[in-house]
């Protein structure tokens, strides 16, 4: 089972996921002599990004990349890309290495072996992922129903392309895979209807369904959750 963390509102619990993961990220420089990260976009995170972004690391030996990323130019106002970038990889936190999973290719699926080829090429296992999770129980870009959610549970790949049911834009994304090759993993949740979603995967029930199960219902990675009312 997950190790959950309860607090008031999301300012709260992103300042306590800021310094857990400036705490991880530290152990790992010190003992292999770099540290990976792969983080989410969407709000949630950037109030976790801003708070990490002043801890007192050695930046210049930590590699940054996501979990997905939108087919969008990383300029755009949707690339999860710029989110780290305006957040995170400001002042001495400019140092990391980022890994994008973007390129010029013409789309996602075109795009996708370069990204494979550079994510291959990472030390694994990667010290962190951060999860988010949708109200219809997506994480990454792995949809319910859709058209590649098998192939990204099932594929020994690191990253697949993939196109939402309904959010816009093509996606490229961590397979499931990828994720649970990790050393641990993290997930920040607010809101009453996240936490019902939440329940829901808990209890039990086809992956397929509420996809977070991926991370939640397996006990290979350690999952810390952190849950705000608001």
């Amino acid at each position: 089972m997950p190790t959950e963390y309860f607090f008031a509102t999301g300012a709260q619990a992103a300042a306590d996921i800021a310094d857990r993961i400036a705490a991880l990220l530290s152990d790992a420089i010190a003992a292999r002599g770099v540290a990976t990260i792969a983080l989410s976009g969407g709000r949630s995170p950037r109030p976790v990004l801003e708070a990490l972004a002043p801890a007192t690391l050695d930046w210049s030996k930590l590699i940054v990349t996501l979990v997905d990323e939108r087919w969008v130019d990383p300029a755009s106002a949707d690339s999860n890309e710029r989110l780290v970038r305006d957040t995170l990889l400001q002042g001495p936190a400019a140092q990391a290495r980022f890994v994008p999973m973007k390129n010029e290719a013409a789309d996602a699926y075109a795009g996708q072996p370069d990204v494979e080829a550079s994510f291959a090429a990472l030390p694994w296992p990667l010290d962190i992922v951060l999860l988010g999770m949708g109200d219809d129980g997506h994480t990454a870009s792995l949809f319910p129903e859709g058209k590649e959610l098998a192939e990204g549970f099932a594929t020994d790949a690191l990253t697949i392309a993939a196109t939402p049911p309904a959010a816009p834009h093509q996606r490229l994304s961590l397979t499931a895979s990828a994720i649970l090759k990790s050393r641990h993993i993290f997930l920040q949740i607010s809101g009453a209807a996240k936490k019902a979603v939440y329940d829901r995967a808990l209890a039990g029930g086809p992956v397929e369904e509420l996809p977070i199960r991926l991370a939640l219902l397996q006990d290979d990675v350690p999952v810390e959750v952190w849950i705000a009312e608001n």
